[in-house]
């Protein structure tokens, strides 16, 4: 089956906006074809007249935590409004000085509470409703599929830029999807009001697909998700940034390798007693070019996906972290958040409990379970029969 998603069906027919457009996007915004989405938009006639760049930068040249300074694209000639690291009223003049009537979004998510395309959007739908211009996604495949859910629901108090809203660390909705029920349950808080927003759908998609069932290419999103793969474990292996573990930064498989100087080989095998759905671990060592221990020998294990549509990430991570903090007590440890005042676990988990407690279900959450976190009725593609 063929996906054919939100830019596809904009190009085919631009009046499904109202111009001028703004558009935010970056280096994952193409068309099944690899052609940019703003430049297909432009040439179908779109009145696109400004883009607007997330965390990496519109060509996600930039690493974690910075943005790119070009303020205008090279490919299409229109301005560029970087976006990373404003709010509020920063956000809603740079709207206003766009001088755009409707905000489209077309960004790849990778399905993740703590991946910060979804704030990016969900900071200018604030900005948008404040300010009276139609938000407009997009809409693209979520590349974990729409089954499950996984994870905890983020606890009031836990707030960040890596968790905006009380949802699941793994959704399970697209960006449309994810975009309607944030509009409903978050941004009137937030803004006031809900924002005018608009979703063009996909179609062809169904909630059993993959990233690699859907026929879209796959566009690394920023430079550490760089496969397919990385993508389907990062709900889990993501959490080890707040960890004194290296999470594979620095090497060509970040999120699929896991290691520290203090890990030995009794690791893996350990990890593969365990038996857990749809992976199988690897020891090896490595010696990152940045990020956590640079430059140092890392001993540790890389994730094969065996099975990719049984894998379970965030229970994978937790097995992982549980049998790090059993046989390595004297050297692990949880890492400080980037203010000093809080650990970056508790950001990325939505709560103290992964931390301070035991990793029992009551403390995980909804682990791991169907979309029961959010109404049906916000649902565009429907569960499978």
């Amino acid at each position: 089956m063929t996906v054919r998603i939100g830019i596809q069906r904009l190009c085919s027919d631009p009046s499904l906006l109202d111009g001028p457009v703004g558009l935010l996007t970056n280096h994952t915004g193409v068309l099944a074809d690899l052609r940019p989405s703003a430049l297909a938009a432009v040439d179908a006639g779109v009145r696109l007249t400004a883009l607007f760049g997330p965390e990496h930068g519109l060509t996600g040249t930039a690493q974690a935590g910075e943005s790119e300074a070009a303020d205008r694209d090279p490919v299409t000639g229109l301005p560029v409004f970087d976006t990373y690291k404003h709010k509020g009223a920063e956000l809603d003049a740079m709207l206003m000085a766009s001088r755009i009537k409707t905000l489209a979004v077309d960004l790849q998510d990778v399905g993740t509470r703590f991946y910060t395309y979804v704030w990016s959007m969900y900071d200018l739908m604030a900005a948008a409703a404040r300010t009276g211009i139609t938000l407009a996604v997009l809409d693209r495949p979520n590349p974990l599929g729409g089954l499950r859910a996984e994870g905890p629901i983020r606890q009031p108090g836990f707030s960040s830029f890596v968790g905006r809203a009380a949802i699941p660390i793994r959704h399970g909705l697209t960006y449309g999807e994810l975009a309607r029920w944030l509009n409903t349950d978050a941004i009137p808080a937030d803004a006031g009001r809900p924002a005018d927003l608009r979703v063009i759908e996909m179609t062809g998609w169904d909630r059993r697909m993959l990233a690699a069932d859907t026929g879209q290419p796959w566009v690394f999103p920023s430079p550490n998700m760089p496969t397919a793969d990385t993508a389907l474990v990062y709900p889990g292996t993501g959490l080890f940034e707040g960890t004194n573990l290296s999470e594979g930064r620095g090497t060509t498989r970040p999120f699929e390798i896991i290691g520290a100087p203090y890990v030995d080989n009794r690791l893996a095998p350990a990890l593969n007693d365990r038996e857990l759905p749809g992976v199988r671990f690897r020891a090896l060592s490595y010696v990152p070019t940045f990020g956590k221990f640079a430059g140092e020998l890392v001993h540790g294990v890389q994730l094969h996906l065996t099975d990719p549509a049984q894998l379970r990430p965030v229970r994978t991570a937790i097995a992982m972290l549980t049998e790090i903090r059993q046989r390595y007590p004297a050297d692990f440890d949880w890492r400080p958040a980037a203010s000093g005042r809080r650990f970056m676990i508790d950001l990325l988990w939505g709560s103290s409990a992964l931390r301070e407690s035991a990793p029992t279900d009551e403390v995980l959450g909804a682990i791991d379970s169907p979309l029961s976190w959010v109404d049906p009725g916000i649902l565009s593609y429907p569960y499978p029969a």
